[in-house]
């Protein structure tokens, strides 16, 4: 399945039904009277979490979602059915934003979660409703009101405990492949990774959601490489992994390039906790590593963990630091951290 995080959608719910312009008109009934029933209410537009999506991908297909119309009145006092919702159907993440892809409608952050954007009509009335002591013969009927249309932006943004960050090739996804079941691309070239990924690790009978994303560059926040879009589906996570990449140039450059464009980003993700590690150790002799290593110490002002996914070494370290950092976040939050799976 395709990835796509954004859709621009127009919605229109139904218009409400016209009331009936009727008379009882039964045999031996010497004075019927008016018994129009009332139009039905057309259906409403909404936007509804479920599981099993994890993109939006549905909405480039179709972007158009009409609620139906309510059903007119009858004689015999017979009421216009209700008009069928339009229900739009979205993974958990999504956020509804106006026209202008500012204005927030609405954030949907669990399954079963609902949010009505376009309300139906109201059905017209028939004329039973108008008929008084003075007026027992109303020909009078109302039209259905019109419903409501819009045009909304649906944005998608990943919801996971952790997430990785980095330059293009640092060993993001490698990482991921190593740690949880997913299988995302891997190759020795920049921008493997095209679209943003996830997978649960499981460590110490614990598991939470690590999510990949594209590797940044300098000049992201101004569109150079894939931009910096992706890093909205890191906005939720409590905690960032910043791989580096051993066998670069200059890994203290490298990590404050990162930091450049995270600062750039906004949404206060430069100010979220944060575990700096160096990549890819078992490629590079000791003493490379060694300068590779002072330099991330020098940038980050903190002394890095030293991994390689390939031989497994500190990986084991680095997951445990981040549910270490995990737990203190939901502690923070007043909530306990989660109890250890149980094994027979």
């Amino acid at each position: 399945m395709k990835f796509l995080d954004q859709a621009r959608v127009y919605v229109r719910s139904g218009n409400g039904g016209a009331g009936a312009l009727s008379f009882r008109r039964e045999k031996f009934i010497e004075f019927g009277g008016p018994d129009g029933g009332d139009g039905g209410r057309g259906g409403d537009v909404v936007v509804e979490v479920v599981d099993g999506l994890n993109t939006l991908i549905d909405f480039r297909y179709q972007q158009h979602f009409k609620a139906k119309t309510g059903g007119h009145g009858m004689g015999k006092n017979r009421a216009g059915a209700r008009g069928a919702d339009a229900v739009l159907r979205v993974p958990a993440g999504t956020q509804v934003f106006e026209e202008d892809g500012e204005t927030l409608i609405a954030d949907l952050t669990k399954a079963g979660e609902r949010v009505v954007i376009a309300r139906g009509g109201n059905g017209g009335f028939g004329n039973a409703h108008f008929k008084s002591s003075t007026n027992r013969a109303p020909r009078r009927a109302n039209p259905g009101q019109e419903g409501e249309e819009r045009t909304i932006w649906l944005r998608l943004k990943l919801i996971a405990d952790a997430g990785l960050i980095g330059l293009p090739n640092a060993g993001k996804s490698t990482f991921l492949a190593t740690v949880s079941a997913a299988k995302p691309k891997i190759a020795d070239y920049p921008f493997t990774t095209l679209d943003p990924g996830l997978g649960v690790v499981a460590i110490d009978g614990r598991e939470f959601v690590l999510a990949d994303i594209p590797g940044l560059i300098g000049g992201a926040h101004d569109g150079a490489g894939l931009g910096d879009r992706f890093l909205g589906h890191i906005e939720r996570c409590r905690v960032l992994l910043h791989l580096v990449d051993a066998t670069g140039e200059h890994a203290g450059k490298a990590y404050k390039t990162v930091r450049r464009e995270l600062e750039a980003y906004g949404a206060r993700l430069g100010e979220k906790p944060e575990i700096v590690a160096l990549a890819k150790i078992d490629a590079i002799d000791a003493a490379a590593l060694k300068a590779q290593s002072d330099r991330l110490r020098r940038a980050a002002k903190r002394k890095p963990l030293l991994l390689s996914s390939a031989s497994g070494a500190g990986v084991t370290a680095a997951l445990r630091a981040v549910l270490a950092i995990l737990d203190e976040a939901e502690t923070k939050d007043g909530s306990a951290p989660p109890a250890a799976a149980w094994v027979p």
